[in-house]
């Protein structure tokens, strides 16, 4: 989106997991979409290939990389978009609640991994509603109330002022 005031400026290599199906080809296999997404995401094709196994590894995938994503669960597509977009180690990385599909393994596994994300030095922005989420996954956080910042600070001295907010 673009900003509506004030400057923005951006120093790092941005992945965002907002809109699931950007970069993707739909009648292109699995192995393809990884290619293409990692290409889309500022990789070079030696880069993005020497990433592929790795990428494939911890997507858990198997075999299903080499039908057409359009069979994909949703479930199985967020595993592709998620394993793509943090394998390619952005500085800074967009995210929208969408890792909330798969199974509790993949989760786990998803959540380690945004953790040793951010404990690299990288930024990770996430946009959530689940209190326990922000507490486990942020050092800081924002609660915004229609484009506002309403409070920031310590994940959980905001969650818990948002929650006892949201008592009536």
């Amino acid at each position: 989106y673009p900003i509506t005031r004030g400057t923005l400026k951006v120093e790092g290599r941005i992945s965002s997991l907002f809109e699931m199906a950007t970069g993707f080809e739909m009648e292109a296999s699995g192995w393809e979409n990884i290619r293409l997404r990692g290409l889309m995401l500022g990789e070079t094709p030696s880069s993005i290939d020497a990433k592929m196994r790795e990428i494939a590894e911890f997507s858990e995938l198997g075999d299903f990389l080499d039908i057409p994503v359009k069979y994909y669960s949703s479930g199985m597509f967020i595993r592709l978009a998620f394993s793509v977009s943090t394998a390619i180690q952005p500085e800074i990385l967009l995210l929208d609640e969408v890792i909330g599909a798969g199974d509790a393994g993949f989760l786990s596994k998803a959540k380690r991994r945004m953790k040793e994300m951010t404990e690299h030095a990288n930024i990770l922005v996430f946009v959530t509603h689940s209190m326990p989420s922000a507490v486990d996954l942020c050092n800081k956080c924002i609660w915004l109330e229609r484009g506002e910042i309403v409070m920031q600070g310590i994940p959980q001295e905001v969650t818990a002022a948002y929650l006892k907010s949201q008592i009536h």
